[in-house]
């Protein structure tokens, strides 16, 4: 009967593991949580999604929201929604197909990752965004106790690995080409000029509750070590970026699977 359990975990993980889109309801949950926070009197206007998908993050939003419904990706070929229209577009070589200050609400659902050249991306997301505009990015956390561990056994963050050459299964694990860590990814809202930038995550990793006890305290001691030199000798720890340094050994990035962040663009 354990075995059965043993082979059915490892099954089940490697099934999760090779599944097409990535954006889980858990991360969708936390998505829709986060509009909230940015935007309590509610969204109106158009929504674009970046990376759509089959559409399911459209759907959780225009049923709650009053917005006209945009999705663009690689393909149409994932789109499961009715009467969807994808526009289809190579992110790695071109600019989103859209009007400057189009949209009021810009979500990218596990997708940077899966980019060449993510911060064009970001630039192109600011460029088509309402002033007054925000959106949503997740992308999973590599700086969390288990990709920590696995980058230390392994040379590489959890959820990335070896790159097979010619892979063109974008969608999968396999498709993880570019692995953004909390500090650069907002840096690069902040270069793209946006404002108001907002961490959230989407759960907490209950298996790795053990190793924040044991190691909490030496990734403090050291954290405050490195902050001081960063600051002092280096330089490099400005008041805009001071908030994501300190944030990079707190307790949600330590303990978070997927990063939810949220940013506006300036009125």
């Amino acid at each position: 009967m354990r075995l059965r359990w043993i082979i059915k975990k490892i099954l089940g993980r490697r099934k999760s593991g090779l599944i097409s889109e990535l954006s889980t309801p858990t991360i969708h949950r936390a998505i829709l949580r986060a509009i909230e926070v940015a935007a309590p009197e509610g969204v109106t206007g158009d929504h674009l999604d970046v990376g759509s998908g089959s559409g399911e993050l459209l759907k959780l939003i225009a049923a709650r929201y009053p917005v006209g419904s945009f999705a663009c990706d690689y393909t149409d070929t994932l789109m499961k929604l009715p009467n969807q229209p994808v526009q289809t577009v190579d992110l790695n070589h071109d600019s989103l197909p859209y009007s400057n200050d189009r949209f009021m609400l810009v979500t990218c659902a596990e997708t940077i990752e899966h980019l060449e050249h993510y911060r064009e991306t970001i630039r192109e997301i600011h460029r088509v965004l309402k002033p007054g505009g925000f959106v949503i990015l997740s992308t999973p956390n590599v700086l969390n106790l288990r990709s920590r561990l696995h980058y230390l056994t392994c040379g590489f963050p959890n959820l990335f690995g070896p790159l097979a050459v010619g892979e063109r299964d974008v969608h999968s694990p396999r498709g993880h080409i570019n692995p953004v860590g909390l500090l650069y990814l907002v840096h690069a809202l902040l270069e793209a000029n946006f404002v108001d930038i907002r961490l959230n995550v989407d759960r907490y990793q209950r298996r790795s509750l053990f190793s924040f006890f044991l190691l909490y305290l030496p990734i403090y001691i050291a954290g405050r070590y490195n902050y001081r030199r960063e600051l002092k000798k280096y330089r490099t720890i400005t008041p805009q970026n001071d908030w994501a340094v300190r944030a990079i050994n707190s307790r949600q990035v330590l303990l978070g699977r997927t990063l939810i962040v949220t940013a506006r663009k300036p009125r």
